[in-house]
């Protein structure tokens, strides 16, 4: 007996803590709620009252008899609430207008915005989908997505939003939740769905928890039928309505009644959850002690109107104890029977009042006490802010989950050894995932309608990415792999070294049979441009990863699993407020563009911008020739010209400097005995290094071999055709002698020392540095750098002699030379010694995009380090980033170019800090490093199309001018 009085007690004890539970309507300023409100109610008609009840469906994207129909249900029946459908934000905010410049109470407007306001509107943002959000383990980022969510909806005039849904989904065959939810974890979804609510209902937008008393484990969606939960109390208890009890506590605003058939809740098979009073009144009112804004489903789905005529289903959600009709049918019809439910005393007018009581003070904590029209002017752009992106960037970056890699293979590393392919399966694309892979190394898409002839191709490959890309078009979308896509799998991994990445829900892996085959498996949920893009950099190390599965995997992967990668301090790419850079001010390099282009400076060009190790700026302009056929695309090449000093030859010396190969303080005859007695043998590395050596700037060799008459080249030196004494290459159907070069280097011991000491820049230290490079490693120049630096930086667009790589329409011309060899120069090398020594200069020769220039010197920014591997050591990189000769005013440090010392001599902008450097070229090319702002600037150019003496892009100082817009653009 005492036992059963105890637990009398307990009982009555909970339900009174139950009863006790926080208003969620209620204000601070609760006084002036509680007048507002009864001075409404006190001047309401019982017409009126029952309006306020109902929640009508309205578009933007109808004719205006629809408008017009909206506008009588407003003044004849006095319909309180809209919730807009699709249509577009601005002729949503002016029917909002005209629908409240109608109603006597200011409409509450709700809207269905789960992922943000694209759900309904076009030209509006879409952030990830609930099971995307699951996977971060940071909820301050998911109250982050909510405070942006609020943002939007107060901007657009909508006071509730639906969302968030709070089902748990542990079923993985739920037809209509699945993305929606934030997974199958109680625990995760819970406090994903108060960090949302808060961030929210910070901006004075209620939040709505859906659907109670829980959809999760449905295996029917009742948009089009009454799907069965057959659970008994304790399991719904435990999972189902656990997240709903802990959201009330949290204060959410407003709750949504699911149209659901549970017997162990109702008995009543044939009526919806929604409309059961054991359920609305019983279980979330009294049980759980909700004291929010009740809200059925809507009222149009199947799951309701198979049970009764619709001013039936209105009358019973209201006597089951729903606040507000979502999307009633009938309005009319449906008035009329509850005035006579009223009559005939089967409902209370106190019950209408208390929801209508509820609504209102809804209203009040809403602010629509105070209403204003939505203001038109500046809305597409306050709902699409750079803002929005970061936020969609930093969600995305924190989900994607690796859970699996056997063999520590993410990021790629080591890129010299791999040969990468790429392999789509799904019936999307996935464009962006590769266009953004091949940012970081060579990476090669690979198909076939047969699986052996695919076999066939990727025989030669030692890595393969399969992405697996399903419709991102919205969260109900098929996820699933084909059965021919699965044997493709698995063939591919049972012969290949396999990274899949999943570019859809994370339960398309439930039909993989095996993993052990798969080295790598990374789930990025989504098939989104961005999340392509991110996936792709996470893969090389840009970032890491860190998502957690908000699902299981069968037994193999369960909830909660994720391995952390980790960064190879790569370059990222992005927007440029991430690097806290202005947009809006580096779309200042577009006017400065159109003027190169209009001024015919340069046919075309391409513009990079990194800052913090993230390239925010990268476009290309204009195109290949005047001809204007093809235009410049970022992966194309230009001729670097004399940035082939900072990119190829410089960090070599560096390397050799570091292994005591080549000593600063060495001599010219040390490094070259050839130079031994020669007027040049004292002149120290150091000095050649710093333009200090009195050295000439130039000698033109080509001259040498033309005949001095007709000032053609001599047949003495030159062929059409290669033989064995012809056979280096120096344009196209010409072909020098391979004894020339040791007339090239007789001239340079031989030639005249400048007589007078002091800063003179000279090529011709660079002829003697390939030498001696070649000497002391036993390799070809254009090998060496490649070995020890090109290769495992990923730098394949990046070479000497581009022909033998490339195809010609992805390399870009330089000069239609009439001087020498008499053709538009076209993938051979504009400089002529460097072209005489068969295309590979210490001076000149090379080729690149600005991707991979970037790439160089982001590895200098990071004082030698780069993707994981240190190739300088950061003294040496100190060492050959200082001035030794400014006292004699010489601006250089050793190979890189400096700031100015004379304020009339342009080689910067002027703003850049005296720590910075870089180069420029003579084709039309600069690039710079500030180590204070952590700038990389790659400006290349074709400006001696169609001659050299096009010097507009010199004189009018553009390439400094951009340098200033990107200074002027850092925004700390």
């Amino acid at each position: 007996m005492k036992k059963r009085v105890l637990l009398l007690f307990l009982i009555a004890f909970v339900c009174t803590l139950q009863s006790q539970r926080i208003d969620p309507l209620r204000t601070r300023d609760f006084e002036a709620q509680e007048i507002w409100v009864d001075s409404i109610m006190n001047n309401m008609s019982i017409d009126e009252k029952i309006g306020q009840m109902f929640m009508v469906q309205a578009y933007s994207n109808l004719d205006e008899e629809h408008a017009i129909f909206i506008s009588e249900l407003i003044t004849k029946h006095h319909v309180g609430n809209l919730i807009f459908m699709q249509g577009t934000p601005e002729k949503q905010a002016v029917l909002n207008n005209r629908y409240q410049a109608l109603s006597k109470v200011p409409l509450m407007i709700g809207f269905d915005g789960e992922w943000g306001l694209d759900m309904r509107l076009k030209n509006t943002y879409k952030f990830p989908w609930n099971m995307t959000l699951g996977a971060i383990k940071n909820d301050s980022l998911v109250k982050e997505f909510g405070e942006h969510l609020g943002k939007h909806c107060k901007r657009l005039g909508i006071h509730i939003n639906f969302a968030p849904v709070v089902d748990v989904n542990v079923n993985p065959e739920n037809p209509i939740i699945g993305n929606r939810s934030f997974g199958e974890s109680k625990e995760n979804v819970t406090q994903k769905a108060i960090a949302f609510t808060h961030g929210m209902q910070k901006y004075g937008v209620m939040a709505n928890a859906k659907h109670f008393p829980g959809h999760g484990d449905t295996a029917a969606d009742s948009h089009h039928t009454l799907p069965l939960l057959n659970f008994d109390k304790a399991r719904l208890d435990s999972i189902e309505l656990y997240p709903y009890s802990k959201v009330f506590d949290a204060g959410i605003g407003s709750v949504m009644t699911a149209h659901l058939n549970i017997p162990s809740l109702e008995p009543n098979g044939t009526l919806p959850t929604s409309l059961s009073k054991n359920v609305v009144t019983n279980l979330l009112q009294q049980e759980l002690g909700f004291n929010g804004l009740i809200i059925t489903d809507g009222l149009n789905m199947k799951g309701a109107t198979n049970y009764a005529t619709s001013a039936e289903i209105n009358l019973s959600a209201i006597q089951a104890g729903n606040d507000l009709l979502l999307i009633p049918q009938n309005v009319p019809a449906s008035i009329r029977i509850i005035k006579q439910a009223l009559a005939l005393k089967t409902l209370s007018e106190e019950r209408i009042n208390k929801s209508v009581r509820k609504i209102l003070k809804a209203k009040y904590w809403m602010g629509l006490n105070n209403y204003k029209p939505i203001e038109i002017s500046g809305l597409q752009e306050d709902l699409n802010t750079i803002e929005d992106e970061l936020l969609h960037r930093k969600l995305l970056k924190n989900a994607i989950t690796l859970i699996k890699d056997s063999d520590q293979n993410i990021p790629l590393g080591n890129l010299e050894y791999k040969k990468i392919a790429y392999v789509k399966l799904g019936d999307d694309s996935g464009d962006h995932f590769v266009n953004m892979l091949k940012n970081y190394t060579k990476v090669e898409v690979i198909s076939d309608n047969n699986l052996d002839g695919l076999l066939t191709k990727l025989k030669s490959y030692n890595q393969v990415i399969i992405g697996f890309h399903k419709s991102n078009k919205h969260p109900w979308k098929s996820y699933r792999f084909k059965n021919k896509e699965l044997v493709w799998l698995q063939e591919i991994a049972r012969n290949k070294k396999v990274i899949l990445d999943v570019f859809a829900s994370p339960y398309s892996l439930l039909q993989v049979k095996t993993f052990v085959n798969i080295e790598a498996i990374i789930v990025s949920y989504q098939n989104s441009k961005l999340a392509q893009e991110l996936s792709a950099q996470m893969i090389f190390g840009a970032f890491k990863a860190q998502g957690k599965l908000p699902v299981s995997i069968g037994e193999e992967f369960k909830v909660g699993h994720g391995l952390q990668s980790y960064s190879l301090s790569r370059l990222e790419y992005t927007i440029p407020e991430e690097a806290q850079v202005s947009s809006k001010k580096l779309a200042l390099i577009d006017k400065l563009a159109d003027t190169i282009l209009e001024e015919k400076m340069a046919p075309g060009f391409q513009v990079l911008v990194a800052r913090k190790g993230k390239v925010i700026f990268q476009k290309s302009y204009g195109y290949h020739t005047a001809n204007e056929v093809r235009k410049v695309r970022n992966s194309d090449m230009y001729d670097l010209a004399s940035l082939t000093k900072i990119l190829a030859s410089l960090p070599l010396i560096m390397k050799a400097e570091e292994e005591q190969k080549i000593r600063l303080s060495a001599s010219l005859q040390d490094i070259l005995p050839s130079f031994k007695n020669s007027n040049k043998g004292a002149v120290s590395v150091k000095e050649i290094l710093s333009h200090y050596g009195r050295l000439k700037a130039w000698i033109p060799f080509y001259k040498g071999a033309q005949d001095s008459f007709s000032g053609k080249n001599s047949s003495k030196f030159y062929r059409k055709k290669r033989n064995s004494k012809f056979n280096i290459e120096v344009a196209e159907n010409l072909y020098i002698s391979k004894f020339y070069k040791d007339s090239i280097y007789k001239y340079i011991r031989e030639a005249d020392q400048r007589e007078k000491n002091g800063y003179k820049y000279s090529d011709l230290g660079y002829y003697l540095f390939k030498e001696a490079l070649e000497n002391t490693y036993h390799k070809p120049l254009n090998k060496l750098v490649n070995q020890k630096f090109y290769n495992s930086l990923g730098a394949n667009r990046m070479t000497y002699l581009p022909l033998a790589k490339f195809n010609k329409s992805e390399i870009v011309p330089s000069e239609k030379d009439d001087y020498f060899r008499n053709q538009l120069l076209h993938g051979h090398v504009h400089d002529m010694g460097a072209a005489m020594l068969g295309g590979v200069g210490g001076h000149a020769g090379l080729f690149a995009n600005a991707n991979d220039v970037a790439k160089i010197m982001q590895m200098y920014l990071q004082k030698g380090f780069y993707g994981g591997r240190r190739y300088l050591k950061p003294e040496t990189i100190g060492k050959f980033n200082t001035r030794y000769f400014s006292e004699k005013k010489v601006r250089r440090g050793l190979g890189f170019d400096k700031p100015q010392l004379n304020p009339k001599v342009k080689a910067t902008c002027g703003c850049v800090s005296d720590e910075s450097f870089g180069h420029s070229g003579f084709t039309g090319t600069y690039t710079w490093a500030d180590p204070k702002s952590e700038i990389v600037y790659v400006f290349l150019s074709n400006r001696v199309y169609p001659h050299m003496n096009n010097t507009g892009l010199i004189k009018t100082n553009m390439r400094t001018k951009i340098q200033q817009v990107i200074q002027d653009a850092i925004i700390d």
